[in-house]
């Protein structure tokens, strides 16, 4: 199977499916929760796609040269921006809209999350500095773990270590960020992430099985469940968790008095510039 067909196959069905709910949604107003009604979520996704590519890009070149995975070359078109085949710039790319859609959708339907106190006004949460710290430790222990298999030089750890140090840490400083508000959300978050990685991973399972993509196997743990290997399951959650976390940070209302006010500013006139165009067009229409 080429990999443009497993992309064409796989990838792009659900993806055509969410897109279109996504817009039916947004013409019967449907709104995401006031806790994350800030900026339009479509917008904030994009940006997300721009970021997946140029932080996935160095990392993923480095992979395919090193030789810890690699590509049948009569199953991909042959096109290379470094060591990379085009296809695998486009699957950062879908991937990313997959998940970030996916989380869109359920947004919107999902029972709203509301603060347990009945003296706060709705979805005003508590500033909770000590879940912050527990989550980033935890994460930097994990990274720093990471690391150290790394500098081991241990060959079958390879694969793990590497998706590790450059995974945990931008999560370190999501959670850094806001490790009580990912909290706050965690049921949007976590029937966020088990679908979407529970289907990617099965759609790696059949690639790998029908030799689209190769895993080295001495650079890698030779674990496997099923006939996926280690890794590969964790590559899709952390990459689906990278994708779940920042959607849920950038969007919360509560993370905008954690950064500074410039950023938010000039965020602003990135993320909701569409709308703001929108709006000047509409009033002559209006006053007339």
């Amino acid at each position: 199977m080429t990999y443009f067909g497993v992309l064409a196959q796989f990838i792009a069905p659900p993806l055509a499916i969410l897109a279109l709910l996504a817009y039916f949604d947004r013409k019967r107003g449907r709104l995401m929760p006031p806790s994350l009604r800030t900026w339009p979520p479509l917008n904030v996704l994009f940006v997300l796609v721009i970021v997946a590519i140029l932080y996935t890009t160095p990392w993923d070149n480095y992979l395919v040269a090193t030789g810890v995975w690699w590509y049948d070359p009569q199953l991909v078109t042959g096109l290379v921006w470094g060591w990379v085949p085009i296809e695998e710039y486009a699957f950062f790319v879908l991937q990313t809209l997959l998940t970030g859609l996916w989380f869109i959708f359920l947004a919107v339907r999902l029972p709203k999350v509301t603060a347990t106190n009945a003296h706060r006004q709705p979805e005003h949460f508590p500033n909770l500095p000590a879940l912050r710290i527990i989550s980033t430790t935890f994460v930097a222990l994990l990274w720093l773990a990471a690391w150290a298999l790394l500098f081991s030089g241990w060959p079958p750890g390879t694969y793990l270590a590497l998706e590790a140090t450059w995974a945990l840490l931008p999560i370190l400083l999501q959670c850094g960020l806001g490790g009580d508000i990912l909290w706050q959300h965690r049921r949007l978050i976590l029937w966020s992430l088990l679908p979407t990685t529970l289907y990617l991973c099965l759609v790696d399972a059949l690639a790998l099985s029908s030799g689209t993509w190769t895993i080295d196997p001495a650079q890698s743990l030779q674990f496997f469940v099923g006939r996926l290997p280690l890794e590969e399951i964790v590559f899709f959650l952390i990459t689906n968790t990278l994708v779940v976390f920042g959607l849920t940070l950038v969007l919360a209302r509560q993370s905008q008095t954690r950064v500074p006010a410039a950023l938010v500013d000039w965020l602003s006139r990135w993320l909701d510039a569409p709308n703001k165009y929108r709006k000047r067009q509409a009033r002559p229409a209006a006053s007339s």
